[in-house]
């Protein structure tokens, strides 16, 4: 027998099977909301039926302004259950990205939370193709009690497109990434797999990274997969309310982006806290330096799992560590678990050289990471190219980033092609030098570009963001740098600035701080 494979068919797993496990949610106003997966389920049909009433359809573009909360929870099964397309959208893009990516998708609707209602504003006027803008508050919940739920999901093809998200925009514009209901089920696949996240009905799941960003990194779909206990913080992830969710609610996984981290992690250490009942967190975007890891494991007994993917893939490896590893002396268990995680089954990873070859998987020979697979994006939304990613002649995409690739199947990113710095013949890694940086008491962010040398032919200038309140000096910072990376990858001058500049997914703007910074002459530039 067969069945396609469509995301209706997680939500009504979980509605099923789970129906008493508690959905947490807290909306933009503060109010919390206590439901379970089978309120999920029904309020997701009536969301269908009410979306038919308006007039949408199957292939129709059904767009969200939203933050983590059960309304947007529900938009995200009403509207992919029949057959219409989510599109998710990053409310931290510029108005003239926002309208460019609502009127490239085509949205018919957009459901919007009251917190953008300014945002919407301005919008409403340039998205002369919208029919409805629909407020994510309590006339949202009326329109859905006055509208009987879907008795039967509808049943079509696996391959069709699911959910849109766009890429951040860094060169030109933001590029649409579709992904059909067969790739996403596949990757709540991974997700529950303990190599993956593990996420099981045995686990509550604190749900950080947006849900506008890349879907939630498929946790939205897992959750339902598996049937876990989910919290939606809403808009507040700030680390005192993610204390306070973790204890109150007595969370085990979470997952977000180094920043996240570093922010609770201090504000454990500054008010001695603790957070007992977590057991596992993943972070994606950059690195962890060695001390976060430390702390959070040997402290509070948090195993912390790095990942990598991308807008055009979502999620490609993952860090759990194999009983191989656990079994080694802590320093080389440290030292794989620096590294970007372990590539996943459903995904195939590969590192090529400038000719486009493949080369040796032995963690030490580095080049071009591809990838292919079943939720990997074969061109942009369109068929639109550009964005910084094209693909190679046999189908990988190209991610741009420098990597290598060891035998047990661990991802090391090296740099981004445009990022790493040649200076004398020799590669120096930005990513390196600001993933250590970031480990220097006083320093909350750091960036690593490269400036031109007139014998070296570039250095390395790392720009940082200080802790509130430090007081930490370029010479600490080389100092803490000096014990961890030979001399000569040493950065020639460090620099503060009040902060880092950042795309809409929260990456630092290189090509920004290269403007920025342009015409700076660095200290050895008469060497």
């Amino acid at each position: 027998m067969d069945r396609q494979l469509l995301l209706s068919g997680l939500v009504d797993y979980a509605a099923r099977f789970h129906g008493t496990t508690p959905v947490v949610s807290c909306d933009s106003t503060g109010a919390v909301r206590r439901t379970d997966w089978a309120w999920i389920g029904e309020r997701a049909r009536r969301c269908a039926t009410a979306l038919g009433h308006l007039g949408i359809v199957a292939g129709d573009r059904v767009g969200t302004l939203a933050w983590n909360d059960h309304r947007h929870l529900t938009a995200y099964y009403g509207i992919t259950g029949i057959g219409a397309v989510l599109h998710t959208i990053n409310p931290r893009l510029f108005d003239d990205q926002l309208a460019y990516v609502v009127g490239h998708a085509e949205d018919r609707i957009v459901l919007y939370d009251p917190a953008f209602s300014d945002t919407v504003d301005r919008l409403r006027p340039r998205c002369p193709g919208v029919e409805h803008w629909i407020a994510l508050d309590p006339g949202f919940d009326a329109l859905l009690d006055a509208h009987a739920p879907l008795e039967v999901w509808p049943e079509f093809d696996e391959r069709s497109a699911a959910a849109l998200c766009y890429t951040s925009g860094t060169t030109g514009n933001p590029k649409g990434v579709l992904y059909h209901h067969r790739g996403l089920v596949l990757q709540s696949f991974a997700v529950c797999t303990g190599d993956g996240h593990g996420v099981s009905s045995r686990e509550t799941v604190l749900l950080v990274v947006p849900m506008f960003h890349v879907n939630g990194w498929a946790l939205p779909f897992a959750t339902a997969h598996s049937g876990a206990r989910l919290v939606l913080p809403g808009p507040d992830v700030g680390p005192e309310a993610l204390h306070r969710w973790m204890t109150g609610e007595r969370v085990t996984f979470s997952a977000g982006v180094l920043t996240v981290w570093l922010g609770l992690a201090e504000h454990l250490e500054r008010h001695g806290l603790d957070v007992p009942s977590l057991q596992r967190v993943a972070i994606g975007g950059s690195a962890a330096p060695a001390s976060l890891i430390e702390t959070l494991e040997d402290r509070y007994g948090v195993t912390v799992s790095h990942v990598w993917g991308m807008t055009e893939m979502t999620l490609g490896s993952s860090g759990m560590p194999t009983a191989a590893t656990v079994a080694r002396p802590v320093e080389e268990r440290r030292a794989r678990q620096m590294k970007a995680g372990r590539v996943l089954y459903g995904v195939e990873l590969d590192v090529i050289d400038d000719h486009g070859r493949s080369v040796p998987h032995d963690g030490t020979s580095r080049g071009e990471l591809v990838a292919r697979g079943p939720w990997v994006a074969g061109r942009y939304y369109l068929g639109e190219e550009g964005g910084g990613t094209s693909h190679t002649d046999g189908g990988w995409l190209r991610t741009g980033d420098i990597a290598t690739i060891d035998p047990e199947g661990y991802l090391e990113l090296v740099d981004r092609a445009k990022d790493v710095i040649k200076s004398g013949g020799e590669w120096i890694s930005s990513i390196t030098l600001e993933n250590e940086a970031v480990g220097c008491p006083g320093v909350s962010e750091a960036a690593v570009i490269g400036l031109p040398h007139p014998r070296w032919q570039e250095r390395p200038l790392l720009v940082c963001v200080r802790v509130a309140g430090a007081s930490v000096t370029a010479e600490d910072v080389l100092a803490h740098l000096a014990a961890r990376v030979a001399r000569w990858r040493l950065p020639d001058e460090v620099v503060f600035v009040d902060e880092l500049p950042h795309t809409g997914t929260g990456k630092i703007q290189k090509t920004a701080l290269r403007e920025r910074f342009a015409g700076h002459v660095l200290p050895t530039a008469g060497d």
